[in-house]
């Protein structure tokens, strides 16, 4: 069994004290691949460092919106550099959030539509953070990718949305990155969407060291928990973790271009 982790922050310094004993235990666990997103430009050369130092580990490149105070303008060029250069899987984690407060919605919506732009431009997916603001997050992936129909595709991680908004997003191209909040029992609007929806718009992901699953309240994530989101989801579409292994760890390496040989 082998899975794909599409959403690690395994560059953050939760991690510093003890990285290669938490790589050890996600190989150990059967995650071979984990997608490591940016959250702002100071923090790039530090994750391409960590990411060079294992075939496992894929860099994703962005500007995520609640470090939106670390963002400048001139951070969007800067990024379309580096991705020419380095050659990521993905741009992001880039996104809206209009949950926490003194967030400049109209000053995130400028760095979301261009990270969108420099996505297309290089045919790469988006890694896309929408918490209270799928709609928003849907219209932006519209807008920017109407005069190419099917140029933009992405996955919007930790979906938290409604079941009709997650069929927009399929009908978009946009997979759905499920982990550690679907294992808690009273989630059960995100299980039923779960057990539902498409199994090729599905991904799995920890989003370590945040979103802990509910064996490990108050604890940090990492990515060798990611099997227990994989038997929590397989048990609410009855079918086998290993056939959903299987699937998702194909979705993972279709839409982000993994060599997982």
């Amino acid at each position: 069994m082998r899975l794909v982790d599409s959403h690690s922050h395994f560059d953050a310094a939760e991690f510093d004290a003890d990285r290669p004993a938490v790589q050890a235990r996600a190989l150990a666990a059967g995650v071979d691949a984990q997608v490591v997103p940016a959250v702002d430009a100071a923090g790039w050369p530090k994750l391409k460092s960590i990411c060079a130092q294992s075939t496992g580990l894929h860099p994703a490149y962005g500007l995520h919106p609640m470090h939106l105070a670390s963002h400048r303008q001139e951070h969007l060029r800067e990024l379309r550099e580096w991705i020419a250069r380095e050659r990521p899987v993905a741009v992001g984690e880039c996104g809206l959030d209009y949950f926490v407060e003194g967030l400049d919605a109209e000053a995130q919506q400028l760095y979301f539509d261009g990270q969108l732009q420099l996505a297309r431009e290089f045919g790469l997916p988006a890694i896309v953070h929408a918490r209270r603001a799928i709609d928003a997050v849907i219209a932006s992936i519209r807008k920017v990718g109407r005069s190419e129909p099917g140029a933009l595709r992405g996955v919007v991680h930790s979906f938290s949305g409604s079941a009709e908004q997650a069929m927009q997003l399929h009908k978009l191209g946009f997979l759905l990155g499920i982990g550690g909040p679907v294992t808690h029992e009273r989630a059960n609007r995100l299980r039923g969407i779960v057990a539902a929806m498409p199994l090729e718009q599905l991904l799995l992901e920890t989003d370590a060291p945040d979103q802990p699953g509910a064996m490990h309240r108050g604890q940090r994530n990492e990515p060798a928990h990611l099997v227990e989101v994989l038997d929590v989801v397989a048990r609410l579409r009855g079918m086998p973790r290993e056939e959903l292994a299987s699937a998702t760890t194909a979705n993972a390496m279709l839409l982000f271009n993994l060599d997982m040989r």
